[in-house]
């Protein structure tokens, strides 16, 4: 009786059942509907937008051939959320493998051909520095949550950067809601020492 609750309480339970009898109309609405938070998760999970965009193709794609296996007992964008975070996570372990890259520091050098610093004339406008200094800060506060560890990493953006509830989060990671809210409360206390760490570095 619970569970039927559960399904009338979901917004997507009709495009839902209309994608089971085959209408792809009904699939397009349920990607048009969850595609842009599906990708706010992805992209913060793996800090790539290119890849986050992958991400969310693969699990469109994987929710649709597996959409009639779907029984309802959590909401449809339970399922489909969870869908995104297992690919976002198997991402994660193939870019640790490849990430021994050399890294771009603005900081370097640029030479020019006869072997010259190449220094950049004076400019008026102080807001180039500002806009740089912004994406230095993002790109720092991004750098910390990509340095939690995963547990950590997935409670942090589902719950303070996505909203969702602890019930929400406990269905989707399949963990006890007890469980997320002492990883939440860790992986605060670790991203604010980490900003603090680089913070000081600007």
């Amino acid at each position: 009786m619970s569970e039927k609750r559960q399904i009338a309480a979901d917004e997507d339970y009709e495009l839902v059942s209309l994608c089971k009898r085959g209408e792809v109309d009904a699939f397009e609405a349920l990607v048009k509907r969850h595609q842009k938070r599906m990708l706010n998760i992805a992209y913060r999970m793996v800090g790539n937008y290119e890849d986050a965009c992958e991400i969310v193709q693969d699990a469109f794609v994987s929710a649709y051939r597996n959409i009639r296996s779907f029984k309802g007992k959590a909401k449809f964008s339970t399922w489909l959320y969870t869908i995104v975070i297992n690919l976002s996570k198997n991402r994660l372990k193939q870019l640790k493998a490849q990430f021994c890259h050399k890294q771009f520091s603005i900081d370097d050098p640029i030479l020019t051909n006869d072997g010259q610093i190449d220094v950049e004339p004076t400019s008026s406008e102080p807001s180039a520095l500002e806009r740089l200094e912004k994406s230095d800060i993002q790109q720092k506060v991004q750098g910390c949550i990509n340095a939690l560890d995963a547990e950590f990493k997935e409670v942090i953006i589902l719950r303070d950067m996505q909203g969702f509830t602890y019930d929400e989060i406990s269905d989707m990671l399949k963990i006890p809601e007890g469980t997320v809210k002492s990883r939440l409360f860790r992986a605060r206390e670790a991203l604010k020492d980490c900003l603090k760490k680089v913070m000081g570095d600007l």
